[in-house]
């Protein structure tokens, strides 16, 4: 017999506009990528995004010469949604207050997708063609014996060379703890000023910084911090986060053991969203890392 979900047109736990729109926000204020990249509203079937690569070029010219012609380039970035997606499950004895319920929801099962879309995009794999992912990007060392002054800037210098301005920070705790722990040669920390708070929103040389463990990626040497031109990326989202509910449904968990909801008075909330993420150009980016100075030769 096929499972019976209980969903959001069911008389009786129809989940209100309000609380969805609440449910998303949630998502978004969990992820650094949502915070930092412009959203764009993904239809089903994804959608292709055109970029201006190139502008037209004008030049000086005399007096009844030929005017110059140029065109501008362009090129095409395909965006295709893919479902994240996460189901968690409560006693009836939860179920019968309501609205511990969707506080649950809220404060639990929303933060689960913009985490595994921050995780995703900043060091993981693409769950398909039309996704993008931010780990191959160019890197940059700021571990002991590094000057980390200098290589936060030679990132801004990296995404002005590819056209873009840097506009937005995202470190890992472990990355933030690098800033700042970087002194200069007399021992005084570098970044007292430079990174500050303001109206809530922390800034490092003026652009929003965001601090957020998925910025991590445990390796050789490890990923600690992400910063680039957020403007030359878009996520994007087909209708939400959607919810639904089931007591009667068998829920399968990842080694294929079934438990039976009815059978053990057990509800299940299922949360998912359909995303994707695309990029300019990688160029736009850089990457941190923890990696070390090299150690001198003998007699440097």
């Amino acid at each position: 017999m096929p499972a019976i979900d209980i969903n959001r047109l069911t008389d009786g736990i129809a989940l209100p506009v309000e609380l969805s729109r609440e449910i998303w926000d949630n998502a978004i204020q969990e992820s650094a990528i949502m915070q930092l990249v412009p959203r764009v509203d993904l239809p089903g079937p994804g959608m292709s995004i055109q970029v201006i690569t190139g502008d037209p070029e004008a030049d000086w010219v005399g007096e009844t010469e030929a005017k110059p012609v140029s065109n501008s380039t362009f090129a095409t970035k395909t965006m295709t949604p893919y479902k994240l997606a996460v189901i968690e499950l409560f006693s009836k004895e939860v179920v019968r207050d309501l609205p511990r319920l969707y506080e649950r929801c809220l404060e639990r099962l929303p933060r689960a997708i913009g985490k595994k879309f921050d995780a995703t995009v900043f060091n993981g794999t693409a769950p398909g063609t039309g996704f993008d992912v931010l780990s191959g990007v160019s890197d940059l060392g700021i571990g002991a014996g590094q000057n980390v002054y200098a290589e936060l800037v030679a990132a801004k210098g990296a995404v002005a060379t590819a056209g873009g301005e840097l506009n937005g920070w995202a470190f890992a705790p472990q990355g933030e703890s690098l800033l700042l722990g970087a002194t200069d040669q007399n021992g005084r920390p570098l970044f007292i000023d430079s990174i500050a708070s303001a109206e809530g929103v922390t800034r490092l040389f003026g652009a929003p910084l965001a601090i957020t463990s998925r910025a991590y990626e445990a390796g050789t040497p490890n990923t600690v911090g992400f910063a680039g031109d957020w403007s030359k990326a878009r996520y994007g989202v087909v209708d939400g986060i959607n919810l639904s509910i089931s007591e009667e449904a068998t829920v399968f968990d990842g080694e294929g053991n079934g438990l039976s909801l009815w059978q053990n008075n057990m509800v299940a909330v299922r949360v998912e969203a359909e995303l994707g993420f695309v990029v300019q150009d990688d160029d736009y980016f850089v990457k941190f890392t923890d990696e070390a100075a090299p150690e001198p030769e003998p007699g440097e």
